[in-house]
C-alpha cells in the first residue's frame, strides 16, 4: 500500500487482496498443512519460482503471508517473517545470524528471556556476549569486537523501566560497524510510536502477542527488515518449525486493523496516568519517557511520536505493601502480559523474578516495591480512581 497513506489506514488493508476467496472481504483462513499441485508441470513451476504458491504448511501459509505483509508495511521495512511466539523469532533470527566465534552486545535490561538466551544459550554453541547498561550509546560502542561482533540488540522502550535507545546514535556506529547488524526489539512501542527501520535499523522484532493482536488471545512473533535478511531467517524458519498457526494469523491480522486506535487510546491514558502518579506522595518515583523526570525523555521526545501504554512506578514502602496494593486493584488484573484492550498490573518481584532472593532481585534492578502497570483501553478516570482505591487500601491505617 502507498506509503502516503496514514498508518491507521495501512493498518486495516495493507498487505491484504481486495479480492479474495469466495468474494470475503476480510482475508480467509486457510487450515491446512498440505497443499497440492495439479500436475508435475505445475510442480516444475513451483521450484522455478514462477508461480508464487505454497508447498507445505512449515515453509508458508496464505493467511501467515498476508499478515506478515501487514507487519512490514507497518514498520517500513521490505518484508517480514512471523514466528510461533515473541521467542522464537528472537532466537531464530539469532540462530540464523550467528557461528562459533562471533559476538552480541546486548543492553542490559533486555527481555529477561532474550537476555537469558544470549547469555546462557549461545555460548553452549561459541558464541560470547557482552552486556552494557542502557541508554549508553558510547557504551555499546566500546563493546563492539572488530571481526567478531555480528550483532547488536536492544529494547526501545525496555522493560520494566522504559528506557529509549537513541536510534540516530545507533545509525552512527552502524556506519563505523557495517558488518554488524542492529536489532530493535520494539515491541513496547508498536510502529505507531516508533518505526527504528527509519533510523537504519537492520531488524525490528515484535512479541506480537502484545500490541499488534491487542487482545491477548494469541501468541505470535515477528522479523521486519530487509528482503534478504528476513529471506534468510524465514529459510532458518523451515528448519527449525517455529511457525505461526494459520488461526492466529488471522486473528492478527483482525489484531491489527484496530492497532492505531488502541495504542493512541493507551498512549493518553499511560501519560495521564504517570503524570497523577507522580504527583501522589505515597509513590516514591514513576519510570515513563513521557515524564520530563525520565532520564531518556529528550531522545524520546525526538524519535518517538507517543510513549507507549506501560507505566512503571515504586510504591513507598516495602514489598508487602506493595502486594497490598496490586490485590486491591479491581479493574486491573494481576497477570505479566501487556498490550492488550485489558489494563493488567503486576509485582515483577512476585511475577517475572519470582525465583530470585530479594538480593538477587536488586541486584538486577527489581525491587519488591517496583509495580509495572500495562494500561487497557478503559476509561483513564475508572483507571486513576481503582489505583487510588488501592493505594488507599495498602496504606490504611498508616
Amino acid at each position: 500500500m502507498s506509503e502516503k497513506k496514514s498508518l491507521e489506514t495501512r493498518a486495516v488493508h495493507a498487505g491484504e487482496s481486495r479480492r479474495n476467496a469466495y468474494d470475503s472481504l476480510t482475508t480467509p483462513l486457510a487450515l491446512t498443512s498440505t497443499y497440492t499441485f495439479e500436475d508435475g508441470d505445475a510442480l516444475g513451476r513451483h521450484h522455478r519460482r514462477e508461480v508464487e504458491r505454497e508447498e507445505y504448511g512449515r515453509y508458508g501459509n496464505p493467511t501467515v503471508r498476508a499478515a506478515e505483509r501487514k507487519v512490514a508495511d507497518l514498520d517500513g521495512a521490505e518484508d517480514a517473517a512471523l514466528f510461533s511466539s515473541g521467542m522464537a523469532a528472537v532466537t531464530t533470527a539469532l540462530l540464523a545470524m550467528l557461528r562459533s566465534g562471533h559476538h552480541v552486545v546486548l543492553t542490559r535490561d533486555c527481555y529477561r528471556r532474550t537476555r537469558q538466551f544470549v547469555t546462557g544459550v549461545l555460548p553452549r554453541f561459541g558464541v560470547e556476549s557482552t552486556v552494557v547498561e542502557p541508554g549508553d550509546p558510547e557504551a555499546i560502542e566500546r563493546a563492539i569486537v572488530p571481526g567478531k561482533t555480528r550483532v547488536v540488540i536492544s529494547e526501545s522502550p525496555t522493560n520494566p523501566y522504559l528506557r529509549v535507545v537513541d536510534l540516530e546514535a545507533l545509525r552512527s556506529i552502524k556506519a563505523a560497524f557495517p558488518s554488524v547488524k542492529f536489532i530493535i526489539d520494539a515491541t513496547f512501542s508498536t510502529p505507531v510510536n516508533q518505526r527504528p527501520i527509519e533510523h537504519g535499523v537492520d531488524l525490528v522484532i515484535h512479541s506480537a502477542t502484545k500490541y499488534l493482536g491487542g487482545h491477548n488471545d494469541l501468541l505470535a512473533g515477528s522479523v521486519s527488515g530487509s528482503a534478504a535478511l528476513v529471506d534468510a531467517i524465514r529459510d532458518f524458519r523451515g528448519v527449525m518449525g517455529g511457525v505461526l498457526d494459520p488461526h492466529a494469523a488471522y486473528l492478527l491480522l483482525r489484531g491489527m486493523k484496530t492497532l492505531g486506535l488502541r495504542v493512541a487510546r493507551q498512549n493518553a491514558s499511560a501519560l495521564s496516568l504517570a503524570r497523577a502518579l507522580e504527583t501522589d506522595p505515597r509513590i516514591e518515583r514513576v519510570f515513563f519517557p513521557g515524564l520530563e523526570s525520565h532520564p531518556d525523555h529528550r531522545v524520546a521526545i525526538a524519535q518517538m511520536s507517543g510513549f507507549g501504554g506501560v507505566v512503571s512506578f515504586l510504591v513507598k514502602g516495602d514489598g508487602p505493601r506493595t502486594e497490598r496494593f496490586v490485590d486491591a486493584c479491581r479493574v486491573a488484573a494481576i497477570a505479566p502480559s501487556l498490550g492488550g484492550v485489558e489494563t493488567l498490573i503486576e509485582q515483577p518481584a512476585l511475577m517475572s523474578y519470582y525465583e530470585m532472593s530479594p538480593e538477587e532481585r536488586v541486584a538486577v534492578g527489581i525491587p519488591d516495591n517496583l509495580v509495572r502497570l500495562a494500561v487497557g483501553i478503559e476509561s483513564s478516570d475508572d483507571l486513576l480512581d481503582d489505583l487510588a482505591q488501592a493505594l488507599d487500601v495498602a496504606f490504611a491505617g498508616q
